[in-house]
């Protein structure tokens, strides 16, 4: 039951001569999903390089955060207990704890319980009760949760790992690359010149509008797009209530940002989603339906 299918990178080496533009293309899995990457313009010793340091990077990010394998995440919710949380993971929590104080609660990490038992017909009065947020106490030294409370970052997670991919690009010097892994990461622009072009599509797959991405990222949240249980949407409220709207697209500098407004946005009212933009600056909304 994943909330994102694919991870799809698109990068043009613009220093490569005219006759090594060649493709070049590597597949594996990012956070429980299939990923596939594909390199423009780059040698074949390049291109090696470039998915080397790619794979690992993703590896990285699933040791942390996947909910798909064991992870730092996974022992977290098993044990109730992270010693020596990594920088990352730290930084992590505190953007989540900034978007639970930005949006009034509604994006809450915690709800993991709560989707389980949607999903499995378990007891949703109990899951209900393990989520809170504030409950979770972390510090440099130690992560803890309570009895019965379990997280997940699927709300955020896949554009750490667009942004955490993007700074890689950057480092190797690849200035114009376009990270699509439901969160699209826009850096520089097209080999030709013109600004990257992003889609936004609906829960069913159609499209509802495109436009100009240039060192910005792009995230768009659908709660039918998955059906957990009995045809439940996986964007679930922490009370219970029901998606205000079927499909929010929020872009910002950072694809983390834009994913968990995006998904917030989903359940939030116009106002609510304005006050949270705003804690957030540069964050736009980009549609919304």
């Amino acid at each position: 039951m994943n909330r994102r299918r694919f991870l799809v990178l698109s990068a043009a080496v613009l220093a490569a001569p005219a006759h090594t533009a060649t493709r070049h293309d590597w597949s594996g899995v990012a956070l429980g999903a299939e990923a596939r990457l594909t390199l423009s313009g780059a040698t074949d010793t390049q291109a090696r390089h470039i998915f080397a340091h790619v794979g690992a990077e993703l590896a990285r990010v699933e040791a942390q955060f996947s909910l798909y394998r064991d992870s730092a995440l996974t022992r977290l919710n098993r044990d109730g207990w992270l010693a020596h949380p990594a920088p990352e993971i730290l930084a992590l929590f505190a953007l989540a704890q900034e978007m639970h104080q930005a949006t009034g609660g509604v994006f809450d990490p915690s709800i993991q319980p709560l989707w389980l038992a949607t999903a499995t017909g378990g007891d949703l009065a109990a899951a209900r009760a393990a989520v809170c947020w504030s409950r979770v106490r972390m510090t440099p030294e130690e992560i803890r949760l309570e009895p019965g409370m379990a997280l997940t970052f699927n709300g955020i997670a896949q554009g750490h790992a667009a942004d955490r991919i993007a700074g890689l690009m950057r480092v190797e010097g690849l200035g114009n690359v376009l990270i699509d892994m439901g969160e699209v990461q826009a850096v520089g622009c097209r080999p030709d010149g013109a600004p990257w072009r992003a889609r936004i599509a609906g829960p069913q797959g159609a499209a509802l509008t495109d436009l100009d991405l240039s060192d910005r990222a792009l995230a768009t949240s659908s709660p039918l797009g998955t059906r957990i249980g009995a045809g439940q949407g996986h964007i679930l409220h922490p009370k219970g209530q029901p998606p205000l709207w079927r499909t929010a697209s929020v872009s910002a500098s950072s694809a983390a940002v834009a994913d968990a407004l995006s998904t917030a946005a989903c359940l939030l009212d116009r106002a609510a989603i304005d006050r949270a933009l705003a804690a957030f600056p540069g964050a736009r909304l980009e549609h919304l339906s």
